[in-house]
């Protein structure tokens, strides 16, 4: 094994570890959540109601909670359903038939059809057939059939109220996920820009393949506006953060072209680069100029702001691209061509219509 493959396993393993203790710590609010919903339902139905080993009040709050904020609701209703559903089909159908393999098979598969039957949720569907199992493989008196349900709706009602409760932190992180796709845009026009001006194909050929790269920065966005979205709309502390966080999830589409636009110039430079093609020192100055520009978005955003600041600056560059000197090289039209194509994203980032961004840059036969 070479030096430079032990390197990279290396690297890979720290970014591996990195990612995942990110994950841990992205996490850590729900994983708390869980574990003192999960308490304070065991202690309401065992302490406060009596039921002996209420095992399902805390399944039923951690399930409903999850580890995320989207569809709360809706799993907490489907958890309790499924139970309830679960509970008595296996109830029933071992006093009627006893308990065994072939009753077991057949338990399930009715409490599922009739799941099924009353909806199609994956969650109450699995809650159907799970409980039915405990019931049918636990042979509870019919007495406990009840109990067992009145605990899965303390768990579901312990779970609302935790939903309710929710920190800041995911109506941060649209923004700071946004800032940071944004830095990237600029990092990669940076890069983009210098090999423009002295040729570099390595550097040109790695700035391409960085932004190739940048797909799960996008995924983490949408991931994190609809978590943003989802904390507003569950829960009632929330409410006057709506606003905001909309209009941060709003930004999410002019932010992937904006960067699917950056990839595609990133690839053209680093065809021309390859194959030695000219480009007008102006158009690397505008790339350049640009990713200056896309630093000024990432710094609004990573400020909270939306960055309506920018539409001057951004409107003056793209007056800019009309008045450099053209070129009848492809490879060069098409940096041309993708700058003012992002710098039409940008301001649909800083809040313009996308139609009416593009239109306020000039034609290019206006020079």
């Amino acid at each position: 094994m070479t030096a430079a493959t032990i390197d990279l396993a290396l690297s890979r393993g720290r970014t591996s570890v990195r990612e995942r203790l990110g994950r841990v710590h992205d996490k850590l609010w729900q994983i708390g959540q869980c574990a003192v919903a999960a308490g304070v339902a065991w202690y309401v139905a065992a302490d406060l109601l009596g039921h002996p080993t209420p095992f399902f009040a805390p399944i039923a709050a951690v399930v409903s909670l999850g580890t995320s904020y989207g569809q709360r609701l809706r799993r907490v209703a489907e958890v309790t359903a499924g139970v309830a559903l679960g509970v008595f089909a296996g109830d029933l159908l071992t006093h009627l038939l006893g308990s065994g393999g072939w009753q077991l098979a057949l338990i399930v598969a009715l409490a599922m059809t009739a799941a099924l039957l009353l909806d199609a949720g994956a969650i109450f569907v699995t809650q159907a057939a799970v409980q039915s199992i405990v019931v049918a493989a636990l042979v509870p008196d019919p007495g406990d059939a009840f109990i067992r349900w009145t605990d899965a709706l303390v768990g579901g009602v312990v779970a609302i109220v935790a939903a309710t409760v929710v920190p800041r932190a995911p109506l941060r992180r649209p923004r700071e996920q946004a800032a940071r796709v944004m830095a990237k845009i600029a990092e990669v026009l940076r890069c983009s820009a210098a090999s423009l001006e002295d040729g570099d194909v390595e550097r040109a050929l790695s700035s391409l393949r960085d932004a190739r790269a940048t797909d799960p920065l996008v995924a983490e966005l949408r991931a994190a506006a609809d978590e943003g979205l989802s904390v507003v709309a569950s829960s009632p502390f929330r409410v006057r953060h709506r606003g905001p966080v909309r209009q941060m999830a709003e930004l999410v589409e002019p932010l992937d072209f904006a960067l699917r636009n950056t990839r595609v110039l990133a690839r053209r430079v680093a065809v021309a680069c390859y194959r030695h093609e000219p480009v007008p020192v102006g158009y690397a100055a505008l790339v350049r100029d640009l990713a200056g520009r896309a630093d000024e978005v990432a710094a609004e955003l990573e400020a909270g702001r939306l960055p309506s600041a920018t539409r001057d600056s951004l409107l003056a560059l793209g007056q800019d691209t009309v008045a450099v000197p053209r070129s009848s090289d492809l490879s060069a039209e098409v940096v041309l061509a993708q700058v003012r194509s992002i710098i039409a994203d940008l301001l649909a980032v800083a809040g313009m219509d996308p139609l009416e961004a593009t239109e306020a840059i000039p034609p290019l036969d206006a020079a």
